[in-house]
């Protein structure tokens, strides 16, 4: 059985429209709700406090396959980085990925397989941005532009996600 996980976005949750089709198609994937979006909370606070709760989740097992979306695209990212061998691929949705949190001087690139989709019509993740951020951080990555927007819903619906997953 493989370790496949959904990280939601900044104002999502774990039983969200892309949470519920992932779940619909691998019946055992992780969908948590990570701490909710406040506007009283700074976004890099709560980003810690989300990354705590990732690790913590994702600690207990190797071999992860995980999914992003949007914030949760950067935490994703953020965690490979920082454990390469516990990751065994990542898919990321309209990844947020030019954050400070997050500059190509801090990390090395690494080898882990990395597939991309963003919207050509995203108004919220610039894509020109995040995929020149991607390009700096792995290796092995496939980068798709897509006619859909930040949400991705049409993309999402149209994905074969069995064969995006690695079956190695």
């Amino acid at each position: 059985m493989q370790n496949i996980i959904f990280v939601h976005g900044l104002e999502s949750s774990g039983t969200g429209f892309k949470a519920r089709l992932l779940k619909e198609i691998f019946p055992n994937i992780q969908t948590p709700t990570f701490k909710e979006f406040d506007l009283n909370i700074l976004m890099y606070d709560l980003l810690e406090v989300r990354m705590r709760e990732l690790e913590s989740i994702l600690s207990t097992k190797n071999n992860w396959i995980i999914i992003g979306s949007s914030f949760g695209g950067l935490m994703s990212v953020l965690y490979a980085l920082q454990n390469p061998s516990k990751v065994k691929q990542l898919i990321l949705l309209a990844p947020f990925l030019e954050s400070r949190k997050l500059k190509p001087r801090m990390y090395k690139p690494i080898d882990v397989p990395v597939t991309i989709f963003h919207g050509s019509k995203d108004n919220i993740v610039r894509y020109k941005g995040s995929k020149e951020r991607a390009e700096k951080f792995f290796t092995n990555l496939k980068y798709n532009i897509v006619d859909d927007d930040h949400m991705l819903r049409h993309t999402v619906k149209l994905l074969n996600w069995e064969n995006l997953i690695l079956n190695d």
